[in-house]
């Protein structure tokens, strides 16, 4: 496993994981990933235990360690998600209906990647050496080994009807996440979230239309569009 003492260090294995998983850096352009911050909610607490204290800008902030390890879990979870999609979704390049929906899955994947790319920025900056492990094991594991931290993360999306299905459903869930996530009390997750649900909608609207144009052709069965709905 890479070893993580900065996040340019992180950057570089970055690098390597999309070599590794055979995704082309040209698809992507003159796109520059970057670390994005937003504007929080409130500047205190919004609801529980703590609720109107100042947010905590430093993990030493956070008042008990299980608070401490939930918030490292979200992330980390968080982080997951992000990478493995990609590597579920980079099969379809190849077999894209269009230019335009080509064009739009790479939207898609960079964004994805770009995600993961924050998640990472803050545990190799905020949490110390845990961090930098965790951050180092999100580029480690594969969706294709099974191994990726949540089950729909590893399972195959074959065609593009299962990708427009994905994107539809499970970006969707998604944005509930990330939603949830821009109310955090650690300010810094907080103020990375704003971007990422941003991008989210295009991810979302992708699915929705891409779903809207295959049952308006009318040449897939229902039944078949159904199984990929219930997948």
């Amino acid at each position: 496993m890479a070893k993580i003492s900065t996040f340019d260090d992180w950057i570089d294995h970055f690098r390597d994981w999309q070599k590794d998983i055979g995704y082309d850096a040209a698809l992507l352009g003159d796109y520059e990933f970057e670390t994005k911050l937003g504007e929080t909610h409130s500047s205190e607490i919004e609801f529980g235990d703590f609720k109107a204290q100042t947010k905590w800008e430093r993990v030493g902030q956070i008042p008990n360690q299980s608070i401490r390890d939930a918030l490292l879990n979200l992330i980390v979870y968080q982080g997951d998600t992000e990478f493995a999609s990609v590597e579920q979704q980079k099969n379809l390049l190849d077999t894209a209906p269009t230019d335009y929906d080509r064009q739009s899955l790479v939207r898609v994947n960079r964004e994805e990647m770009r995600h993961g790319w924050q998640m990472c920025y803050l545990l190799v900056n905020y949490f110390g050496d845990s961090g930098k492990l965790e951050a180092a094991k999100l580029l480690e594991r594969r969706a294709s080994k099974g191994n990726r931290l949540l089950g729909s993360f590893n399972a195959p999306v074959n065609n593009w009807l299962d990708f427009f299905t994905y994107t539809q459903f499970v970006d969707r869930d998604g944005k509930y996440q990330l939603t949830m996530l821009s109310h955090s009390a650690f300010a810094p997750l907080a103020r990375s979230v704003a971007f990422m649900l941003k991008e989210e909608f295009f991810h979302m609207f992708t699915g929705n239309t891409g779903l809207t144009r295959i049952i308006r052709a009318g040449k897939v069965p229902i039944p078949v569009i159904q199984k990929y709905f219930n997948k």
